[in-house]
């Protein structure tokens, strides 16, 4: 239990200092971009249930990439 608790607060440590890194270095996390593309998402998921009732398991391709990395730290 002891070592659950370490490690808990050693990745917390970790965040907040990557985080204070990441701001001296003239970057920042976009804390928005979860919530912003999760209605893209969702839409691209519809469209592929879609295709996939059209043309069966066989034919059927999709792109599954909600999210893209490039968009979740950038410079400020």
């Amino acid at each position: 239990m002891f070592t659950i608790i370490k490690a808990i607060i050693w990745i917390a440590g970790a965040v907040v200092i990557g985080n204070f890194a990441l701001n001296y270095f003239g970057y920042e996390v976009n804390k928005n971009y979860f919530s912003e593309s999760k209605a893209k998402c969702l839409e691209e998921l519809k469209s592929c249930q879609n295709k996939y009732i059209h043309e069966g398991t066989d034919n059927a391709t999709c792109k599954f990439e909600c999210i893209d990395p490039k968009f979740i730290i950038q410079k400020k």
